[in-house]
């Protein structure tokens, strides 16, 4: 009888063919030596030949495909049902994990079982930091993160606390929650909590899965002694404005299911107003930029 993985490493895709790769690559067994593991790889509907490439390329990878695009959450509880590890880890297509990144994870949260879920540090493609724990979101910082105010008070408190920038990162310590585009997730906690909801298409599910472990009981760790590197946005820069207003969607939907009931009446007709503003403002403002680009190329 064959032994189960200690670990499932599950990779959504869309239209990222070359990052998938090198992904794929990264996960090479040679790499992460003392971890046994399988990896699945959801394809949601993509049109640039990373079926095909998985298929080619990586015959050992167990691969979904999905007619349609059915967004973050719902792909990875596809793949989940299916896995056989002790451990689930999220890892996004764009993403590489460093040598013994995986045994890191793996032997601190079995050293730690109140540990549900547990993320490396996430640095960007130059080696700087990427800002991967954070805590949960405040309206506060809300109206200052990417917005005029913002540029007006770079260094507000509000934008500091809830990336912790002030955390030197270099520590392992229990956060609020952590990024989905590098995630373990322990098995009894997953089936605990459900998996992800998949009313968030796309963004806030890793911040709503963390809340809901917290409230069940499990901690959640950051653990800069695994490492990846993540290039951000690499699928989502393919549809900008779709994505500019999936974020906002599920950021109202993150605000009605865990924070409406305990605010005013104000806040809870104010703040998705000013989400559905936001949302409408970036759109407009990208709509202006590609005029303004297509004149000036006539």
């Amino acid at each position: 009888m064959n032994e189960k993985p200690d670990v499932s490493v599950i990779v959504v895709n869309w239209n990222t063919r070359d990052e998938l790769r090198e992904c794929l690559r990264s996960l090479h067994p040679s790499h992460h030596p003392g971890v046994q593991m399988e990896i699945i790889v959801v394809d949601n509907a993509s049109w640039d030949d990373s079926v095909a490439m998985v298929k080619r390329e990586f015959p050992e990878v167990k691969l979904i495909e999905n007619r349609l695009n059915e967004g973050f959450g719902k792909a990875h509880n596809r793949a989940a049902y299916i896995a056989q590890g002790r451990y689930l880890m999220l890892l996004n297509s764009d993403a590489q994990a460093h040598p013994g990144s995986l045994k890191a994870l793996v032997d601190y949260a079995d050293a730690h079982p109140d540990v549900g879920i547990i993320a490396p540090k996430v640095l960007n493609p130059d080696g700087s930091l990427q800002y991967s724990c954070r805590r949960f979101p405040v309206y506060e910082a809300g109206l200052f993160r990417n917005t005029f105010l913002g540029r007006l008070f770079p260094q507000n408190r509000f934008v500091r606390d809830y990336l912790m920038t002030d955390f030197d990162h270099a520590h392992t310590t229990e956060v609020d929650w952590v990024s989905g585009c590098a995630m373990m997730v322990r098995r009894e906690a997953w089936q605990q909590l459900g998996g992800f909801d998949e009313r968030f298409f796309m963004y806030c599910e890793d911040v709503d899965l963390c809340w809901r472990a917290h409230e069940m009981g499990w901690k959640v760790v950051y653990h800069p002694e695994a490492v990846v590197t993540h290039a951000i946005g690499r699928s989502s820069d393919k549809a900008v404005n779709a994505m500019i207003r999936q974020f906002h969607r599920s950021h109202r939907l993150f605000f009605q299911k865990h924070y409406a009931r305990r605010l005013p009446v104000w806040s809870r007709l104010l703040i998705p107003l000013g989400l559905w503003l936001r949302a409408n403002l970036l759109v407009a403002r990208n709509y202006l930029i590609a005029l303004r680009l297509k004149v000036r190329g006539r």
